[in-house]
């Protein structure tokens, strides 16, 4: 077989332990879709050293959420939930195809997508219903580098509070500091100073989950989080660029002020949007369908297979 003909995964030790196991859905999908068009698969981490490596390799190659190094190599990332997978050219979630995709709910069966919705809102939330918390408090999930203003950013995470305490006037203000993330003493000073200074702003180390259920709303730069709003009728407030953005209140898009305003007086169809972005637009590796859909979207990345 050529070298041309392989596909190698580069990842990191732990995942690609699994990969290699057969215990990742979508990676076994993947491969039995290759395998069908006799390609040969191999798995390789992500060291520096390797994934340089993979610049000459003259196969394909899938990156697990780092930036495409090989010319013919693309990336691949959870979709927020599982078995919901992507496959793009790049790692910057903002560029994705379904980023730049013009969403239109007239186009979509309301009856399909409330069933898809409620199925998927049990499964991973254990409720199929929602009830909306109007009088509930503003949930800010962080995430890292708190007094850095980034180039998807508006402005900097600690600024994203102050501009929400200024904007919403009346509601309790509660943020969460990202569990995975490893902060500073002056990251924590400043946000400290900010609390003791803002007698509606706390901080509080309860779950996700259960500070969105008690949410008006959701204010982020693009943290996940807004999508577990959005299953639960959350509406969300996004500093940040990212791919979900299509019925949030986004800075980029409106402005400040306005995003502040549509927040307050606009509730979208979340269920119709979860069953575009999700089911339409994302790879349900669960489905029959699922190696058709990876072959279709690697042809459409310019992949010869």
């Amino acid at each position: 077989m050529s070298a041309e003909k392989t596909l190698v995964f580069y990842l990191e030790a732990a995942f690609r332990q699994r990969a290699e196991a057969g215990k990742v859905n979508f990676v076994n999908r993947i491969t039995s879709a290759f395998a069908s068009r006799g390609f040969a698969v191999a798995f390789r981490g992500n060291s520096d050293a390797e994934v340089l490596a993979s610049a000459l390799h003259p196969g394909y190659a899938f990156y697990l959420m780092e930036h495409p190094i090989s010319p013919r190599g693309l990336t691949i990332r959870l979709s927020y939930f599982y078995p919901f997978w992507r496959i793009e050219k790049s790692a910057k979630r903002w560029d994705w195809e379904v980023a730049r995709a013009a969403y239109d709910p007239d186009t979509l069966d309301r009856a399909e997508a409330a069933r898809f919705a409620g199925l998927w809102r049990k499964r991973l939330f254990g409720t199929d219903a929602v009830t909306r918390s109007l009088d509930g408090h503003v949930y800010i999930p962080l995430q890292g580098r708190l007094t850095e203003h980034r180039s998807f950013q508006s402005m900097s995470p600690l600024d994203m509070i102050k501009t929400t305490l200024a904007l919403e006037p009346d509601r309790r203000i509660v943020a969460g500091l990202h569990p995975n993330e490893a902060y500073s003493v002056e990251e924590l000073t400043a946000l400290d100073r900010l609390v003791q200074s803002s007698p509606r702003l706390s901080l509080s180390g309860a779950d996700a989950v259960d500070l969105v259920r008690g949410a008006a709303y959701v204010v982020t730069q693009n943290s996940s989080v807004a999508m577990t709003g959005y299953f639960l009728h959350r509406p969300a407030v996004l500093f940040g660029l990212i791919d979900f953005h299509h019925i949030a209140a986004s800075i980029h898009r409106v402005g400040v002020e306005e995003a502040f305003r549509q927040v307050q007086r606009t509730v979208p169809d979340f269920d119709v949007y979860l069953f575009w972005f999700l089911q339409k637009m994302a790879i349900n590796a669960g489905r029959q369908d699922a190696e058709q859909r990876i072959l279709e979207t690697v042809r459409a990345r310019g992949w010869q297979v």
